[in-house]
């Protein structure tokens, strides 16, 4: 679920980047530090330690530490946890279409919840992050507080909808 404020978050992040020396747009984001962390756990609750791993890792490199810099990072660890998120979202969802094909008439439909549920969740997401953003009054520090709320609170719901799945049998 790609939403606009994603997308402004990017267009953002995409403008304070190019604004930037040449240095701070030579930043890459590696993956793997996130994608490790994931691999290696145990139980669920110890996936939350591996959000914002890739994006520390990417802000570590010469300049990931500009706001320009944090920005590219946080940016590049939320395409990441969104495009999780999208995928445990379709895979819940089938899940539950299959459910609701077989459940008793009368009973609320499990489809039909979790899209109304995400729905508000974004709502939730956005208002949130924007609250974040509005207690840094406009400066330098908005776009990585709004960038760090939006890629924190979608890890975080990525893993809700895992947790879910893995439990809707």
């Amino acid at each position: 679920m790609t939403t606009a404020s994603i997308r402004g978050a990017t267009a953002l992040a995409a403008s304070l980047i190019l604004a930037a020396p040449l240095a701070a747009r030579e930043l890459s984001f590696d993956p793997a530090p996130t994608e490790t962390c994931l691999a290696e756990i145990s139980d669920g609750p110890q996936a939350y330690e591996c959000i914002g791993r890739a994006a520390m890792a990417c802000m570590a490199q010469p300049m990931g530490d500009t706001t320009p810099g944090m920005g590219f990072c946080l940016d590049s660890e939320l395409w990441l946890w969104d495009g999780k998120l999208n995928e445990a979202y379709q895979m819940l969802r089938d899940e539950y279409r299959a459910i609701d094909a077989d459940r008793f008439e009368g009973t609320p439909a499990l489809a039909d919840a979790l899209r109304d549920m995400q729905r508000g969740w974004i709502v939730f997401r956005d208002s949130r992050c924007e609250f974040e953003t509005a207690q840094w009054y406009g400066g330098t520090g908005s776009s990585p507080a709004f960038l760090g709320c939006m890629m924190q609170m979608t890890a975080e719901q990525t893993l809700y909808l895992w947790s879910v799945f893995h439990g809707a049998r």
